[in-house]
């Protein structure tokens, strides 16, 4: 039957037989087929991170997938000139259009502007601090006779110059000049005004006050000298007025005389304590004793604080109106005081926080004497915001100066503890109207003969900011301030005065010819309980900033936060790409030199068609060749095709 079918087809075309090629095996019964070898793979693997070979490459992937509107017009308007060059002018407008806007943004952000928030808050309120002072310099036991000498030469200086007997008794004891130079340097003089000076004032108008005499009407001033520790340089301290200059001059001497007193506080006399204050009231109760503190000012005289932060409990205001504060009732009438040194009647008030120091000088005004003021309060609250949105400081503590007071951190303090560094460090004393550290005397002419001439040069290089007092004293970040306003009545009234006075007499011995010039009435309260907190906040914030970014995005875009990320990827990519074409160029040129166009051939490879693209075919590369068998193990390879009846029959019959 088989040869039958062979025959009908006729011979078959001759084939070569197969030889057993160099690494050829042969199969062995009984092994099986060989396994199929590993085809190789004629297309390039996906890597774990891959990089376009171009920028052109890159950027035409980037307009086909990016989700910016308008990238992609720039491929698909490709073949029209004209249109790619119009969304691609539009497109980068566009982009620098936004990144402008961001410029603006940022620029916002980092000037760190404030908002004002006002907020109105209505509570029970602390009662603040109430600072009275008599205006009348108290004459201390321990320097009375001091005082007396200076009245004395005062008097003498005054008849010298203006003729004007103080006292009758001034002519039997006058004195010459020599001996008043003996006795108290830097004396009151006259100072002839130069003729050049002298035409430039007749031709000016004087603002001086008619009770205050003109120094220069007869060509000549007012004024003391004061010169250095070697004398070498030398000035007169003159003033716009006799008065004024006559006031000076016995200042300057009476801070001498005050700065021999003890370091520890002057005692007063038992009956100044309860001549000054006659009722004192607060919520319709009586005031104690442990409601006020007292300290002595040296041109103020006798102070006294009500509700001071000392006191064993502070007062609180839970209602408005004049009934519900504080009530004094003061006597104003002029003792054996200081009359040279204070030339005003009444008394001088302020209000202040309970940590804050009295400054009777910055801040308070003078009640008149027979008028009942009536001053009422509105609190308000400042919050400022530090660091890069304000120049305010928290508690002082970085601030280069040392607080000299015993209280909290304002910048009035800082102010008057930075001219009393600069008067210790350039004059070597302390100024007495300010506290001063441990170990410093307070300057005395005894002492520090060249105090007053370093004082006044130092006083005229603070006001015009010479020292930096006020660069170096920041605001506070957190203030309270009261806000006054006051209402003036005659007090007592005509109908009253009597019954007043005659009650007056008999509880505080109170006895004086001119009754209404020596008592004074002071009221002081809440207007409302309303109070107003002025705080700062960040007018852009992190937040604000973001949404503000996230709005010009999408205005310009129309995109979103991953679209920021696409382009973040997109200018990762060119910064590789030109990385990896700078790198190649380095090779090319300094890799292998001496080596020629073979390591440019080696570096600028070209893949072969038998291998992955990641590797490369060179020309100068050995042969890759299969490694020698193992003729051991192999078999006799089959006949031909064409013999295997005949060889399968021999077989056969060879065998037993």
């Amino acid at each position: 039957m088989k040869g039958d079918e062979l025959k009908a087809q006729g011979p078959l075309p001759p084939r070569p037989l197969p030889g057993p090629l160099k690494g050829d095996k042969c199969e062995q019964p009984g092994l099986g087929p060989e396994p199929p070898a590993l085809q190789q793979h004629t297309e390039e693997e996906e890597a774990l991170i891959e990089f376009h070979r171009s920028y052109r490459e890159l950027f035409q992937f980037f307009c086909n997938n990016t989700t910016i509107h308008g990238a992609i017009r720039l491929v698909c308007s490709k073949h029209n000139r004209m249109k790619t060059a119009f969304w691609a002018v539009l497109w980068l407008s566009t982009f620098g259009m936004m990144y402008w806007q961001f410029a603006l943004l940022f620029g916002e952000y980092f000037s760190y502007p404030v908002s004002l928030n006002i907020n109105v808050n209505s509570d029970k309120l602390v009662f603040p601090a109430v600072t009275v002072c008599t205006l009348n310099p108290y004459r201390y036991k321990e320097i009375k006779e001091q005082l007396r000498e200076l009245d004395r030469i005062t008097e003498q200086t005054l008849f010298d110059l203006y003729k004007y007997n103080a006292s009758s008794t001034l002519l039997a004891g006058a004195r010459s000049r020599r001996s008043l130079e003996e006795t108290l340097p830097h004396l009151l003089q006259r100072i002839p005004v130069p003729p050049g000076a002298r035409r430039a004032r007749s031709s000016e108008t004087s603002s001086v006050r008619d009770n205050n005499p003109k120094v220069d009407r007869k060509d000549w001033k007012i004024g003391f000298q004061l010169c250095n520790q070697d004398k070498s340089d030398c000035f007169y301290q003159t003033s716009s007025s006799g008065v004024d200059a006559v006031r000076e001059w016995y200042r300057f001497h009476y801070i001498n005389i005050l700065a021999r007193l003890p370091d520890t506080s002057p005692s007063l006399e038992e009956e100044a304590l309860g001549n000054f204050i006659f009722t004192c009231r607060f919520n319709q109760v009586p005031c104690t004793q442990a409601n006020y503190s007292h300290f002595h000012h040296p041109i103020y005289g006798n102070c006294y604080t009500f509700n001071n932060k000392n006191d064993s409990s502070l007062w609180m205001s839970s209602m408005p109106g004049i009934n519900n504060g504080l009530s004094l009732t003061l006597r104003t009438e002029q003792n054996d005081y200081i009359p040279l040194l204070s030339t005003v009647t009444g008394a001088r008030v302020t209000v202040h926080g309970q940590d804050e120091p009295a400054f009777m000088d910055d801040g308070g005004f003078n009640l008149r004497p027979g008028v009942e003021t009536s001053i009422s309060m509105r609190k308000e609250a400042l919050d400022r915001l530090g660091g890069n949105y304000g120049d305010c400081t928290q508690n002082g503590s970085d601030v280069p100066v040392q607080n000299l007071y015993p209280s909290k951190y304002t910048q009035q303090v800082c102010i008057h503890s930075c001219f009393q560094e600069s008067m210790i460090e350039k004059c070597g004393c302390a100024y007495i109207f300010y506290p001063r550290p441990k170990g410093v005397e307070f300057c005395d002419y005894r002492n520090h003969s060249a105090w007053g001439y370093c004082y006044y040069k130092l006083q005229g290089a603070f006001s015009s900011d010479s020292l930096g007092c006020f660069n170096k004293c920041r605001k506070p970040c957190s203030v309270t301030i009261y806000k006054l306003s006051a209402g003036y009545s005659r007090w007592p009234s005509a109908t009253s005065q009597d019954w007043i006075f005659q009650m007056l007499s008999l509880q505080n011995n109170y006895t004086i010819n001119n009754k209404r010039n020596g008592v004074a009435k002071l009221n002081i309260f809440f207007k409302e309980l309303n109070y107003k907190t002025n705080s700062e906040s960040p007018s852009v914030t992190m937040v604000t900033l973001l949404s503000n970014l996230g709005s010009q995005w999408s205005l310009w875009f129309g995109s979103s936060v991953l679209s920021v990320v696409e382009m973040a990827e997109l200018m990762f990519d060119l910064l590789v790409i030109t990385f990896l074409m700078l790198l190649r160029r380095f090779r090319s040129r300094y890799w292998a030199p001496g080596r020629g166009a073979r390591a440019a051939r080696e570096v600028a490879c070209t893949p072969s068609s038998s291998l992955p693209l990641r590797f490369c075919a060179h020309s100068a590369s050995p042969t890759l060749t299969a490694p020698p068998p193992a003729y051991a193990t192999l078999s006799a390879c089959p006949p031909p095709q064409g013999s295997a009846g005949a060889s399968s029959a021999t077989s056969a019959l060879g065998e037993p």
